[in-house]
């Protein structure tokens, strides 16, 4: 394969090549805009014409849409060096035992408050978005671990009576650009002396040095505490009941309207079931329903709710307590990828709806294994800078 043929052991020789060649610029594009990021970044040395190439805004979109390369990333707390810490691996090597050598290991942007809370709320076209909260004051980082580049977002100030707050981060189809979304929940007192539930939303848009206010959080409802999820140009929340019965319907935030819809759930017989995900699978909203998986094939059908599978492996684990808590990625032969919440902590496992079987993910270094947190998420490799 072409992408085998410029590996860094043999760059020199590939370099060589490309220059004795008679290949038209095009082609070489064609041949560059396969390669890994890794790769082309060595490669900007080569001459200044292949530098101007790859820094290019339409080179790096095209490399986006030919990139294949994903990576899992986990955020930990190295105690030792008071530091947070990225762990990355790719995503293909799940299904097998993750050598050291497969992970990388990334210090986070931003540490200045080391015992601050920090969040990786979601990704995009390789770019995640990170936030902690440290002295009532959130710090919202847009970072690209592919090529090391980093935004910090104009800051946050939280009201010292916040009960809760909420990210999400996506991307605007209608002005072709990035937004994270912030949901702060507080109470106040009305003229009698009673707490009044309030939120505020607020939009930055990449490139402004501000935050703007919109229409409050709406349905009189409550979003949960896990970031939004991000699917067809918006921005969902599960939203709960009041005395934090079982989640009941979905907001949804469009980016480019900045204007609300409720998605109501799938119909679900288990009534005892209280624990509910969302999270996106094949470009769809993905519904987690205690041991269901449900997808909606067609953004804002309820109709369109389909029950992919039920896991059914803890069958063979009865004295193991659990609940599965996100489903990360589908492979093409259908394999899925998932993370679950049981008595020993939480674990990643590979799951075959098609025979029942799963496996665990395994680490050769337990430390790294250990570090696997409600803090992860995957992203595909890019060139796109979240400073441009």
């Amino acid at each position: 394969m072409i992408e085998e043929t410029f590996t860094v052991n043999n760059q020199l020789s590939s370099v060589d090549y490309l220059q004795s060649a008679t290949l038209s610029f095009d082609l070489v594009e064609e041949i560059l805009c396969r390669l890994s990021v890794k790769v082309l970044l060595q490669f900007r040395c080569v001459c200044k014409s292949w530098n101007s190439l790859i820094c290019n805004p339409k080179f790096t979109k095209k490399h986006l849409n030919m990139s294949t390369t994903r990576r899992l990333h986990f955020l930990s707390y190295s105690n030792p060096l008071h530091k947070y810490i990225i762990t990355s691996c790719p995503l293909h090597c799940v299904s097998t035992t993750v050598s050291n050598k497969d992970v990388t290991q990334l210090e986070y942007p931003s540490n200045n408050h080391s015992c601050a809370h920090h969040e990786i709320v979601g990704s995009y076209n390789g770019i995640l978005c990170l936030a902690q909260v440290y002295s009532y004051v959130y710090y919202v980082l847009l970072w690209n671990p592919s090529i090391r580049k980093v935004k910090e977002l104009p800051r946050l100030e939280e009201p010292r009576y916040m009960s809760q707050w909420t990210f999400g981060f996506g991307y605007d189809f209608v002005t072709n650009n990035y937004k994270v979304v912030a949901v702060l929940s507080y109470y106040v007192h009305d003229s009698v002396g009673d707490s009044v539930g309030k939120t505020v939303v607020k939009v930055n848009t990449l490139g402004t040095n501000f935050w703007k206010n919109i229409q409050e959080f709406p349905f009189d409802s409550t979003p949960e505490m896990d970031s939004g999820i991000f699917v067809s140009g918006t921005i969902n929340w599960l939203t709960s009941k009041p005395w934090g019965e079982k989640s009941c319907f979905v907001v949804s935030l469009d980016l480019g309207k900045e204007s609300y819809q409720k998605v109501l759930l799938p119909d679900h017989r288990e009534e005892d079931v209280t624990i509910s995900y969302l999270s996106v699978l094949r470009d769809c909203l993905c519904m987690m329903y205690g041991h269901d998986i449900w997808i909606m094939k067609e953004y804002g059908n309820k109709e369109s709710w389909t029950k992919l599978f039920s896991v059914s492996y803890m069958q063979d684990h009865p004295s193991e307590s659990y609940y599965l808590t996100k489903a990360f990625y589908m492979f093409e032969d259908d394999q899925v990828l998932l993370q679950y919440f049981g008595d020993l902590g939480l674990k990643l496992i590979v799951y075959d709806p098609r025979i029942g079987t799963f496996k665990f993910i395994k680490f050769e270094n337990k430390s790294i294994y250990n570090m696997i947190s409600p803090c992860t998420e995957f992203c595909i490799e890019s060139l796109i800078s979240p400073c441009s």
